[in-house]
C-alpha cells in the first residue's frame, strides 16, 4: 500500500531544514566556529544530536496528524454501514492477534488501491484504506492488506525508522558542518569564525549527505516491507496476502503517498537509477516470490 516512510521522510526533511536554517540565522554556527577546535567538535556533536533526533521525533510525533490532513482521511468513529463495520471489526481482530491497542480506522478518497498505517505509539496508531482499494479487492484481499498495515504498527516500524533517521540526521548535520569548516581553513585560510567556504560547503554537503541518508532509509524501509508481508500473511493467510499483492500488480501503478507515508504503505512502483535506490517498497514481483518461498 502506501509508503508511510515517504511522508515521514518529507516531514523530517522539512523540520530538519527549519532547524538547520534557524541555527545559521540565530548565529549558533558562527558562535561554534569561534571556539577552539575541541570546543567546535564537542559543540557540533551536541548540536547535531539535538537537531538530528529532535527533527526525527518531531516528524514522528506529528505523523498521524499530518497523514490525516494530507490524505483527507475520514476516521470511522461510529460505523454507518456494513462495510465500515466489517472494516473496523477486522482491524480490531487483527490488532488483538498482534497484541497492540486498537488503531483508529479511516478511509480516504482515491481511485487507486492503496492503504497506510502510521503513528508514534503502536497502541494509538492509524490504519487507513482508499476507496479504490475497497472497490477493487475482495474481502479476503482487503483483510490481507489490513494485516500488512497492522503488522507495520505491531513491528514498531515507525519508531524504529524514527531512531534510524535520528542517527542519519546527526551524521548529516555533523559532517556537513565539519566539511564547511575544513573548506574555510584549506581554501580561504580562515582560522577562527566562518567564511564563504563554510556557508557554501556546509549547504552543498548537507544536500549530498541528505541524499545518501535517504538512500539508507529507503533501503531499510524495503527490508521492513518483506517483514510486514510475512506478518500480514500470518494474520490474514498467506494465499490472501499473495492475492492482494497480485491484485496491486495487475492494477495501474498506485499513486504515491506524501513523504512520510510512502515507506509504510503496501505498494511501490519499479523505477531505475537513483529512483530505484529511493524506492520505499521492493518490486511487487519480488515480494510475491518471497511469500511463495515460505
Amino acid at each position: 500500500m502506501f509508503s508511510r516512510i515517504g511522508l515521514f521522510l518529507a516531514a523530517n526533511f522539512g523540520v530538519l531544514a527549519v532547524l538547520s536554517i534557524s541555527s545559521r540565522v540565530l548565529g549558533l554556527d558562527a558562535w561554534l566556529a569561534q571556539q577552539g577546535m575541541a570546543g567546535q567538535v564537542n559543540g557540533l556533536l551536541i548540536m547535531a544530536l539535538v537537531m538530528g533526533f529532535g527533527g526525527s521525533f518531531i516528524s514522528l510525533a506529528i505523523s498521524k496528524w499530518m497523514a490525516k490532513r494530507s490524505m483527507k482521511v475520514q476516521v470511522i468513529e461510529s460505523p454507518q454501514n456494513d462495510s465500515e463495520r466489517w472494516l473496523v471489526e477486522t482491524v480490531r481482530k487483527q490488532a488483538e492477534q498482534a497484541g497492540i491497542g486498537m488503531p483508529e480506522v479511516g478511509v480516504f478518497q482515491s481511485p487507486q488501491p492503496n492503504a497506510f498505517a502510521t503513528g508514534m505509539n503502536k497502541n494509538a496508531a492509524l490504519v487507513a484504506v482508499s476507496t479504490g482499494l475497497l472497490q477493487s479487492m475482495s474481502k479476503n484481499e482487503v483483510e490481507a492488506v489490513l494485516g500488512h498495515e497492522v503488522s507495520h504498527v505491531a513491528n514498531g516500524d515507525m519508531v524504529t525508522m524514527g531512531l534510524l533517521q535520528g542517527v542519519l540526521n546527526t551524521f548529516v548535520i555533523l559532517f556537513s558542518r565539519i566539511i564547511g569548516m575544513l573548506i574555510d581553513r584549506a581554501v580561504f585560510k580562515i582560522e577562527r569564525g566562518i567564511g564563504p567556504g563554510y556557508w557554501i560547503g556546509s549547504i552543498v554537503a548537507e544536500v549530498v549527505l541528505g541524499i545518501l541518508a535517504a538512500i539508507i532509509a529507503k533501503w531499510f524501509s524495503r527490508r521492513r516491507e518483506y517483514r510486514a508481508d510475512i506478518s500480514g500473511a500470518e494474520l490474514a493467510g498467506k494465499q490472501n496476502m499473495i492475492a492482494a499483492l497480485r491484485r496491486l500488480q495487475s492494477a495501474h501503478e498506485p499513486e504515491s503517498l506524501p513523504g512520510e507515508l510512502a515507506a509504510f504503505g503496501i505498494s511501490g512502483g519499479v523505477k531505475g537509477g537513483l529512483q530505484k535506490l529511493l524506492m520505499s517498497h521492493p518490486p511487487l514481483a519480488q515480494r510475491i516470490a518471497a511469500l511463495e518461498k515460505l
